[in-house]
């Protein structure tokens, strides 16, 4: 059955779209639930047992194996419920109005079932026949989960290590595994050898003997070589990646994995170039591996999606990322966070995104992870984090302790937002003979760190009036530079009309999402330079040079291609094409003072 839309709702920190698919799945939209906090999850199924009158027992911390089954349960309720919806919307009137004409009214002109569902009315007035054809052509939308493959702390009980399959990442994995979900997981922040290994032991990952796979892989990539490294790994234990999901590095929501100077557009190309071989060489290791396993090997052709994401604001972007490279979806993220009727934000964080500036986005260093992480100015969980260094306890209580990942300090790691860390490491820091400013600036690198495996759930526990006694009430956000040239809050009609070009709800002065895109990666080149001019070594030099030679590609790309289109981006090109200009000057002064550093050192 096709798919109602073009584009997908990703992923957006923890809780704001933890429920997103009961909103938005009815009307064909897919969008992607994080499996990071089996808590909320279970405090969420509570909720909406409640609310839908269906029968909820509590699974506890005392229950073997409760992070899987918390998340599994928690993941067919909401199959149950979306289910439910979609029949009623099904079932419901021709009416104005109606949730039946809601969906038909969101969906593109160019639409095939729009077209259809158009042609069929006109001609054919029996309300049984036509009840038919909908039931027989609509599609929901999918239920997908998002894994972050490098959050995978190793759990204990009574003080001995658990197995690895009890491992978060591991257990959310097999949560979503054993649930009734038809849908997709996808797998993001880096490739886990361990974890993708793990998934051989579901049946639902493998293709039955006609192509079709119930529970599909998605991940994503930030080039194209990624991707087939990848898909080859998977490939060999019997597993076919459905979906490569490239996302920009730096023009994006939450963590940014910056690629060494690797633009979107350049990288789209070469997915575009390489699309079959892509999939030839990943098919015929994927067959081999199922003869060897004595599984079946399918008669058809398996579905293969590229899909991207990161900045994207405009229908006209939409549509040339669909139309010029062939992408089957595209994501928006953050301005979604303005539509209430997708997404689970607090009201107060709800008008701080409305009065977003571009001052206000920043990529910050806050995340215990190590890895830049875009985010907000005055959020309320940094509030909270500068009023606890302020009373000289700097750190949280670490309440839920999914992001620990260092060992400095002892055997069982530690998250460095926590208080914990934070107490020894300074102690650590006032035992070192440093000057003011290296102690201060010392000091600032170690209680920057934010508790965002709570903050960026809390919203969902604020919207539903849950208890955040153990949480506390600060709230993280994790917009991309693209929330600032949104401003309003939007119903999910206004939302759909924007991205399908009907309507335009974006500032006129926001830049092309390249070059936006460009100059991120341009001020982040400079932000590296900036921090080893001093003592540059040959590896960072090396680094430097390449990164700024791999934009400086990206600049000559774009320029040709921008010069050679026809119908597209008309208005704009002009502009484009004299930003682009000025960033490539820009970039080459950066490159004469990476040059003039490096030769002394030589």
């Amino acid at each position: 059955m096709k798919k109602a839309h073009s584009f997908h709702i990703p992923v957006m920190g923890i809780g704001y779209t933890i429920d997103s698919p009961l909103k938005v799945a009815q009307y064909g939209i897919d969008s992607a639930i994080s499996l990071v906090d089996d808590i909320l999850l279970e405090k969420l199924r509570k909720v909406y047992s409640e609310k839908f009158e269906i029968p909820y027992q509590e699974i506890t911390n005392k229950i073997e194996d409760f992070r899987a089954k918390r998340i599994t349960s928690y993941l067919n309720l909401i199959n149950k419920i979306v289910d439910n919806k979609f029949e009623e919307l099904k079932n419901s009137t021709l009416e104005k109005g109606s949730e039946l004409m809601e969906y038909f009214n969101m969906l593109p002109d160019t639409s095939t079932i729009k077209q259809e569902f158009n042609n069929f009315t006109d001609k054919v007035p029996n309300l049984q026949e036509i009840g038919n054809w909908i039931k027989d052509n609509l599609s929901i939308g999918s239920i997908d989960v998002n894994i972050m493959t490098k959050v995978d702390k190793v759990n204990y009980l009574k003080g001995e290590k658990l197995p690895s399959e009890f491992n978060d990442a591991h257990a959310a994995l097999r949560g979503f595994a054993e649930s009734d979900l038809a849908s997709s997981v996808i797998l993001s922040a880096g490739m886990s050898p361990r974890l993708y290994g793990y998934m051989e032991n579901f049946n639902d990952f493998y293709p039955d003997k006609n192509g079709n796979i119930k529970k599909k892989i998605v991940i994503k990539v930030s080039d194209y070589r990624s991707a087939l490294i990848q898909g080859k790994f998977f490939a060999k234990k019997g597993l076919w990646v459905s979906e490569y999901r490239i996302e920009s590095g730096l023009n994006c929501g939450g963590h940014a994995f910056a690629t060494d100077g690797f633009l979107m557009g350049p990288i789209l190309q070469q997915f575009k170039e390489n699309r079959e071989n892509l999939i030839k060489e990943v098919s015929d290791i994927l067959n081999k591996a199922l003869v060897n396993k004595e599984r079946l090997v399918p008669q058809n052709d398996l579905e293969l999606k590229i899909t991207a994401q990161g900045g994207v604001g405009t229908g006209e972007e939409h549509n040339f990322l669909l139309d010029y490279y062939n992408i089957d979806s595209v994501g928006w993220g953050s301005p979604f966070l303005l539509v209430p009727e997708a997404t689970t934000v607090d009201e107060t964080t709800l008008q701080q995104l409305v009065k977003a500036e571009e001052k206000d986005l920043y990529l910050s260093n806050i995340s215990p992870l190590g890895v830049p992480f875009n985010s907000l100015k005055g959020n309320t969980k940094d509030l909270e984090k500068l009023t606890a260094i302020d009373n000289g306890r700097p750190g949280s209580s670490c309440p839920k302790e999914f992001l620990i990942s260092n060992n400095e300090f002892s055997e069982k790691t530690i998250c460095t937002a926590s208080r914990q860390y934070q107490r020894l490491k300074i102690k650590e820091l006032d035992k070192e003979n440093l000057t003011a400013e290296d102690y201060k600036n010392r000091f600032e690198s170690i209680i920057c760190k934010a508790c965002i495996c709570v903050g960026l759930g809390t919203p969902a526990l604020l919207v539903n009036e849950i208890e955040t006694k153990v949480e506390g009430q600060g709230v993280s956000v994790c917009p991309g530079p693209n929330m600032a040239y949104f401003s309003k809050l939007k119903s999910l009609f206004e939302m759909t009309s924007h991205i399908y070009g009907k309507s335009n709800i974006v500032r006129t002065d926001r830049p092309n999402m390249f070059i936006k895109e460009l100059n991120i990666y341009i001020d982040y080149l400079k932000d590296k330079f900036d921090e080893t001019k001093t003592s540059m070594t040959s590896k960072q030099e090396k680094y430097l040079v390449t990164f700024a030679s791999n934009l400086k590609e990206g600049i000559n790309y774009y320029q040709d291609m921008f010069s050679s289109l026809k119908e597209t981006f008309e208005e704009t090109k002009s502009t484009i094409l004299s930003e682009l200009n000025f960033s490539k000057e820009k970039l080459q002064l950066l490159r004469i003072e990476i040059d003039q550093i490096s030769i002394p050192n030589k």
